[in-house]
């Protein structure tokens, strides 16, 4: 069985110095041909370097990876703590070097070499069973809300999955009767091929991944981060590296709007770029090392005072209760004012794009509506997938509101098309989106275009609803902070902090937003003391 070759560092081979680093933190182990290291739905295995032989990595029963002496198995899971989506089976018999969980993160911190090495290859190999949507199987219809929620659920958290749509697939039926699963129970997810959940809400989704949902907590922590963006992150790594106990609650993902863009260009010490995803993942992972607690999804619905801490309460019931709260709950993208948009949420009309959304529109045409940065990356980063793409702006020209590095991109782009003083009026399809009718400003011409997706980036308001008037807000909803009794981002509540595009006047930036995060640690510090 050939092994399979390294893919820009996804697969990389230690050399014997690096394996002897290694096997001082585990145990050799003989393996024998058709041995199980770990199998998909796994939890807690460990992690394993071939010394010889070779072990075949398996998806849904297909060979998908073969490794070779020098290699190393998993990927980001073993780090994050969510169960295996692969099998490891062995292919030729010889001996691999397991490392327990435990050993794993002390290995890590002991050799920075290490830690680097096996972080980035992980991501890329996340990234890569995203790609070819190895992992969770959803199957449900297109039309189905639900369905489309689970679909969202797992491409913002950057789940490996793969979705079937009943509506095409004409496996599908035949699937789902070999499962005892009916038409009315659908959406359904499966995991190892064995693990059914028929229309599963979010407690039972997180049980399968081994993640806890909000739950009741009678202690009062130190510190709770409303909000997993690039500002809520960063107060998770200061705050918890610091000492703090941090536990960090978002409804949906972690990483906010940053971690949906393709890639991030002007951000300090990337000069070629990182995606959203990526740094959202290394900086949780960073977080969690120094002990912060992640809740996710958990949505906040009430900010309370009480005694010498705040209570957050959460949607389902339950409460967290902290001595400082900092709001960084970012902005939600707003919705254009057409008729019918809703029919083709998901099924078309998208509000991110990721590596995810461009694979469900590979070498089909798309449009963007936007003016901004968001929109300008989208753009350059569709155009490597799409067929055509479509930009309509409102403005009178791209440099009023986008980065001229990004103009420069589009420019030279042949396959980016821009339409100035343009807005869409009309989306038409059945089921999904086949058509988009667009109207110049300026002359009131008419046009329809034909395209298969339509991503949104019209600009974002404040997520505030949950404060429930807590806290002072500007005129747009943005929440004030500073003031004569105020620390600098202190709201006129004592100890309770914002940060990021949630504060009012914050300049909207991935690196504005950390460095809010982490001066909101220091701020809390002085309320604490």
């Amino acid at each position: 069985m050939e092994e399979t070759p390294d893919l820009n560092g996804a697969y990389p081979r230690l050399d014997r110095q690096q394996v002897e680093a290694v096997a001082a933190y585990g145990e050799r182990r003989p393996t024998r041909r058709g041995d199980i290291l770990f199998s998909e739905g796994d939890r807690d295995y460990g992690f394993f370097l071939v010394l010889a032989g070779t072990v075949a990595i398996l998806d849904k029963g297909e060979v998908i990876r073969v490794h070779g002496p020098g290699r190393f198995l998993g990927e980001l899971g073993l780090l994050t703590g969510q169960p295996a989506f692969l099998t490891a089976r062995v292919a030729e018999s010889g001996a691999v070097i397991e490392v327990p969980p435990r050993r794993l993160r002390e290995l890590a911190s002991r050799e920075p070499w290490f830690g680097d090495l096996v972080l980035r290859a992980f991501l890329i190999r996340r990234s890569l069973l995203i790609e070819q949507g190895a992992g969770l199987r959803i199957i449900g219809s297109r039309f189905s809300a639900r369905y489309r929620r689970l679909r969202d659920f797992a491409a913002r958290n950057r789940l490996p999955h793969r979705w079937i749509d009943v509506e095409d697939d004409k496996d599908a039926e035949s699937l789902l009767r070999e499962l005892g699963v009916a038409v009315p129970e659908i959406p359904v997810v499966i995991l190892n091929g064995e693990r059914v959940l028929r229309n599963p809400g979010d407690d039972e989704l997180l049980r399968l991944l081994g993640l806890p949902p909000p739950a009741p907590d009678s202690s009062a922590h130190d510190m709770l981060v409303i909000g997993a963006g690039p500002a809520g992150l960063a107060a998770a790594v200061y705050g918890s590296s610091d000492g703090l106990d941090t536990v960090v609650l978002d409804a949906t993902a972690t990483g906010g709007q940053a971690g949906t863009s393709s890639k991030i260009e002007n951000y300090l010490g990337f000069p070629t770029g990182i995606s959203g995803a990526e740094l959202t993942d290394r900086a949780v992972i960073q977080a969690e090392r120094f002990g912060a607690r992640f809740t996710v999804p958990g949505s906040a619905t009430g900010l309370r005072a009480r005694d010498d801490r705040y209570t957050v309460d959460l949607d389902g019931g339950g409460e967290l209760s902290a001595r400082t709260v900092i709001i960084a709950t970012g902005a939600r993208y707003r919705r254009l004012d057409v008729p019918h948009l809703d029919d083709f949420d998901g099924a078309g009309v998208y509000y991110a794009a990721t590596q995810v959304e461009a694979l469900q529109c590979r070498r089909l045409p798309v449009a963007i509506v936007g003016g901004g940065n968001s929109a300008g990356q989208a753009a350059v980063f569709l155009a490597r997938h799409a067929a055509r793409v479509l930009l309509f702006v409102r403005g009178t020209g791209l440099v009023e509101n986008m980065s001229r590095y990004l103009v420069d991109r589009i420019e030279r782009c042949p396959e980016i098309e821009v339409f100035l003083h343009t807005e869409i009026r009309e989306l038409h399809g059945h089921g999904l989106l086949e058509e988009v009718v667009a109207q110049d400003d300026r002359t009131g011409e008419v046009r329809r275009f034909g395209v298969r997706a339509l991503f949104v980036f019209i600009g974002a308001d404040p997520c505030v609803g949950w404060l429930s008037g807590t806290v002072a807000l500007d005129d747009k909803g943005y929440v004030r902070t500073g003031g004569p009794q105020a620390l600098p981002l202190e709201t006129n509540l004592p100890g309770v902090l914002a940060a990021g595009d949630v504060r009012s006047g914050s300049i909207k930036r991935v690196a504005s937003a950390v460095g809010e995060g982490a001066m909101a640690v220091r701020l809390a510090f002085e309320r604490l003391s």
